[in-house]
């Protein structure tokens, strides 16, 4: 039996010289197997409309009509049509390769961590996202003198290797105060809420429900139910992070402007402004609050109930059992 990583159909933007500056993967596929992994088995490449005719074809055959739909819709494309078939999991190629690994994080098809993301950073271009899409950097000057002899500006939000998730995918359930602050390549889980000053990063993000109000890093995973306070940061793999993990459990809380370099367990708390790095000296409190030992930081990694705080008389970073699991406010988090 055929078996097949993933697969989608994109279009393409490229520049003058007719190097891809992104991909929009509408309906992509993952884990494919059986007499679908078989229809598009070797499918790849640039796709004219003919070629793209007879797919739909063949996935029809097999009862894939939704992608079969995308494939003829994709057919009358202006741009340039791509196919990207991944037999294996393996690292990216291509821009459009790249792109459709982000898709489906964003899609919700694999979770971060969870497919080889090697060179991706280094193989996507930086360009300048408009209102008209992605542009060439050395093409963008006579874009805007196009649009100003039009009597328009060009708008020119950002200038990036990743675009806004937003313009690519919108996950189901989920509110986003600021979309500009959700990479593509982000998971968001059905109950997610980001406000307005949450981030996102690719290969990164929450289990859901939960709300965020802080900075989830690239590679970091939060799990369902958990708190990010306003101007909280997460460690993450690009910051410093190394090859360690960066995790939030379930039912954590991560106070306003606080910050963690540590896999956290279940029901943690850190308190406001407190950054807890696999270094900081923490100093352990048994039942009747008084010292027991100092350890480092990291020897806490993954534990479950800990209560992290600076003692206001001495300074010491101090830990302790957290006997109350975070229960968010249902009315913030409802997303439908």
């Amino acid at each position: 039996m055929s078996a097949i990583h993933s697969f989608g159909l994109g279009i393409v933007t490229s520049n003058q010289k007719n190097e891809a500056l992104d991909a929009f993967f509408p309906r992509p596929l993952s884990n494919l197997s059986g007499d679908l992994a078989a229809a598009v088995k070797g499918v790849s490449g640039e796709m004219d409309a003919a070629t793209l005719k007879s797919l739909a074809a063949d996935l029809e055959r097999v009862g894939a009509n939704k992608q079969a739909a995308v494939a003829l819709q994709l057919a009358d494309a202006e741009k340039p049509v791509v196919a990207v078939c991944k037999e294996a999991d393996s690292a990216p190629e291509s821009v459009a390769d790249a792109y459709l690994k982000l898709h489906l994080l964003s899609h919700r098809l694999i979770k971060p961590h969870a497919t080889n993301l090697e060179g991706l950073f280094a193989l996507l271009p930086n360009v300048a996202w408009t209102d008209e899409g992605a542009v060439d950097l050395d093409e963008l000057p006579g874009r805007q003198l196009d649009a100003r002899l039009k009597g328009r500006v060009l708008e020119v939000s950002s200038v990036d290797k990743f675009p806004k998730m937003t313009n690519y995918v919108v996950p189901q359930g989920v509110r986003i105060a600021h979309t500009a602050r959700v990479r593509l390549g982000a998971y968001l889980g059905e109950g997610t809420t980001v406000m307005h000053e949450g981030f996102i990063n690719f290969n990164a993000g929450t289990e859901g429900p939960g709300m965020v109000e802080g900075r989830i890093s690239a590679g970091v995973w939060v799990g369902s139910g958990s708190d990010l306070g306003g101007g909280c940061s997460t460690m993450g793999t690009l910051s410093g992070g190394g090859n360690i993990i960066i995790s939030v459990g379930k039912e954590c809380l991560i106070g306003a402007n606080a910050g963690v370099g540590i896999p956290l367990g279940d029901r943690c708390t850190i308190e406001a402004g407190l950054f807890i790095t696999a270094g900081t000296k923490v100093t352990m409190l048994d039942g009747a609050r008084k010292p027991v030992e100092t350890v480092s930081a990291k020897d806490l990694a993954n534990r479950s109930d800990m209560l992290f705080r600076r003692n206001s008389t001495s300074g010491t970073v101090e830990c302790l059992t957290n006997r109350s699991a975070i229960e968010l406010n249902e009315s913030l988090h409802a997303n439908n």
